[in-house]
């Protein structure tokens, strides 16, 4: 095979209430709204400095549709990567002010946070080490505590 992927172009994801998810990413990551069509049922978005047309697709099921279930076949989270490591601890800020962080890791090559949109939808954000820094972290999968200041005395 000589195709292959490059990277994750754009999410789309079910949810309650397009705007109100919307108002969240908004808020949580600065995604700005490209679009939105037949009065909420679906709103596009972009991140600020992105090529894509646009980053994150919601699509309006209504306030009745169930919540994801964690052990269910179907998406475990996205991940967002930001530049650098002060940007992961400002969305730290902003998610805990959102009541929406529950989770921090370390990978070894990431330095990771996780977060729950108002529907549950789990999303991950995570600052990627410079590849020269890899080393044997490169064949590993570690997952330890985050020590957000420790990494930003290391990577700051």
């Amino acid at each position: 095979m000589t195709a292959t992927v490059r990277r994750l172009n754009h999410a789309v994801l079910y949810v309650r209430d397009a705007r109100r998810s919307a108002a969240f990413y908004g808020e949580a990551f600065g995604f700005e709204v490209l679009a939105e069509y037949s009065d909420g049922a679906a709103v596009f978005m972009r991140a600020a400095g992105t090529e894509n047309h646009h980053d994150l697709g919601l699509f309006s099921i209504g306030p009745q549709a169930p919540l994801p279930e964690p052990g269910r076949v179907g998406l475990y989270h996205l991940a967002w990567q930001v530049e650098t490591i002060h940007d992961l601890a400002e969305i730290r800020d902003t998610l805990i002010r959102l009541r929406a962080l529950v989770g921090e890791s370390d990978h070894g090559v990431t330095k990771s946070l996780y977060g729950k949109d108002p529907d549950g939808n789990e999303f991950e954000v995570m600052f990627m080490l410079p590849r020269e820094q890899w080393g044997a972290m490169e064949r590993e999968a570690i997952t330890q505590r985050l020590d957000l200041p420790a990494e930003l005395a290391q990577h700051g």
